[in-house]
């Protein structure tokens, strides 16, 4: 959603540099991506007061972060149901984009609620992660088998096939 937003405000601020209007957005970037201390909050309710596609994008991502508070699927699906109809309604494509994909991924957010919030899908991002990087390191690499062993290696304490020779 950040990476979204960043694109409306990038997309926003181009016009306004062209026409040499008062560069409003300029040095917002963090102050829109972050959540802000108590030095940049009296320059982020300053911002807010204009009625820019960057600062609807902003509100829309703010209130989807309400998402998490819930703890009945149903009535997490109702905030989904009506962020994404008023995301789709706000008229600016980069956040229409992520209401799709939202609508698209609906049941599989809900799970995360009907699971009681105990599961997270955080082990499996890193371990992709480490694989990925695993992948790019291993330009040099002549044989698939030898990437496995790399994997193997690199995800750690995964059990390793028994053909393997002994490194420690």
């Amino acid at each position: 959603m950040n990476k979204a937003l960043d694109e409306v405000r990038a997309e926003e601020t181009r016009p306004m540099k062209r026409e040499g209007r008062d560069p409003v957005l300029k040095k917002s970037r963090w102050l829109l991506l972050t959540r802000s201390g108590d030095e940049q909050h009296f320059r982020l309710r300053d911002l807010l007061r204009y009625n820019l596609k960057t600062v609807r994008a902003y509100l829309l991502k703010e209130a989807f972060q309400q998402l998490w508070e819930y703890n009945a699927p149903a009535r997490a699906g109702k905030f989904l149901d009506e962020w994404c109809r008023q995301t789709m309604r706000s008229r600016i494509d980069p956040m229409k984009k992520i209401a799709c994909s939202r609508r698209w991924h609906r049941e599989l957010i809900l799970n995360y609620f009907r699971a009681g919030k105990l599961i997270s899908s955080g082990v499996v991002e890193v371990l992709n992660n480490k694989a990925k990087v695993t992948m790019r390191k291993s330009h040099g690499f002549r044989t698939y088998r030898v990437l496995e062993l790399a994997l193997y290696h690199s995800l750690g304490k995964l059990p390793e096939p028994e053909s393997t020779h002994d490194f420690f």
